[in-house]
């Protein structure tokens, strides 16, 4: 039965992404099935062995014990206002990134962060068969998040063509950065989060095959990756901590708005049709769930999930998430929260859209015109990690 889910779910993002791809003809089958088969051969490792689970599990752990150490600080500055013995998701979750944050600061000054985003670019891009860009893009959207990824081909970004732009976008959208990790990894189950990372870096790059493919020349896919001025080490420091304490606000005032501007929609559902407003997406939604593994049972709650973070973002509907988890069954948790670890959402494209428009005002109006395409591919690329993660469950 897993396997015909497996079928349902990637023909639905075949045939979605199909009837919108630039060039029918030149869609790579191969190359799409040499990744689908990369990542169901990964999440059977991670899942069903007991050296991946040991994996995992050891990544799991060292978040755990980052997000304590982090804890420290917020202890120190905070002391009496955080509940003993309570969650304060500002406190618990947002404040460590900005520890998170410095420690990637460190480990990109010492070279370590950029050494295996290279090699294993390169790797991936003997995998994909996809340019070196592209495949050094993606690993670094894994580790670096955005909008800062888009600073390392600073350079790049202005000769790039529509087509290159879009895959690059894809895999931002589709991506988590390392910062995130180990927030997620409070309000999910760790293993989940784990999978999710690596199942996104190839289900981007199998979305950008069949909505945008093309080749290049050998010539064409060199590229020198920009290497910024070394600062002070603690300069580099005192960056880093306002680079995290910038995203803890941002990430905390979109909360507030999307919290309060959902609530005030289910009011108004409520009062006007009886029903609210999460009910009625997930109805949307639900055949989605179902194509995905889903149990027709818990269609409409996991769908209402799902548009809720394509709607707002993925912590609204992480939280949204944990107050019915307990009620769903182990698959339905696991194709979910494969789904949500992304950030593939409505504010996210603007956010990369301005980016890209602070670098070229020319390559920001190309992903502004391309941007509700963008949104599809990104959303495709969940589902199709998701259903990978249904496999196995």
């Amino acid at each position: 039965m897993n396997f015909i889910f497996l079928l349902t779910g990637i023909l639905l993002v075949f045939g979605v992404a199909f009837l919108v791809s630039n060039n029918r003809k030149q869609i790579k089958y191969k190359r799409i099935l040499i990744m689908l088969a990369v990542q169901i051969l990964a999440v059977y490792f991670m899942m069903n062995t007991s050296i991946g689970l040991i994996a995992i599990t050891k990544v799991g752990v060292f978040f755990e014990k980052l997000m304590k150490i982090a804890n420290s600080g917020i202890q120190f500055v905070f002391g009496d206002m955080v509940n003993e013995g309570g969650f304060t998701f500002f406190l618990s979750v947002l404040l460590p990134l900005v520890f998170i944050s410095v420690l990637i600061g460190i480990l990109n000054y010492i070279k370590v962060l950029p050494f295996f985003i290279k090699y294993i670019g390169l790797i991936l891009s003997k995998i994909t068969g996809m340019g070196k860009l592209e495949s050094y893009f993606a690993v670094s959207t894994a580790a670096l998040g955005q909008p800062e990824v888009f600073l390392t081909i600073i350079k790049q970004i202005p000769l790039l063509s529509p087509k290159r732009l879009y895959t690059i976008c894809t895999s931002a959208m589709s991506a988590i950065s390392m910062a995130m990790v180990g927030s997620y990894m409070t309000m999910l189950e760790p293993k989940y989060v784990v999978t999710a990372v690596v199942l996104n870096i190839f289900s981007a790059l199998i979305i950008a095959n069949i909505i945008n493919p093309y080749d290049l020349d050998e010539d064409e896919d060199l590229i020198e990756i920009e290497e910024k001025e070394r600062l002070p080490f603690f300069q580099m420091i005192g960056e880093s901590v306002m680079d995290g304490f910038k995203i803890v606000i941002i990430v905390a005032a979109m909360l507030l708005g999307f919290i309060s501007l959902m609530e005030l929609i289910n009011v108004v559902f409520v009062g006007v049709f009886q029903v609210s407003f999460q009910t009625v997406i997930g109805y949307i939604f639900a055949p989605i769930a179902f194509l995905m593994g889903v149990p027709w049972a818990e269609a409409v709650q996991a769908g209402g999930i799902m548009a809720t973070k394509l709607i707002t973002n993925e912590f609204v509907a992480m939280l949204n998430f944990g107050e019915i988890s307990n009620h769903l069954s182990d698959k339905t948790i696991a194709i979910v929260s494969v789904y949500l670890v992304s950030f593939a959402n409505f504010g996210t494209v603007g956010i990369v859209a301005g980016s890209i428009k602070s670098i070229s005002e020319k390559q920001g109006s190309h992903v502004a015109k391309f941007s509700l395409k963008l949104l599809l591919g990104a959303t495709l690329a969940s589902v199709i990690s998701g259903t990978i993660m249904g496999i196995v469950m």
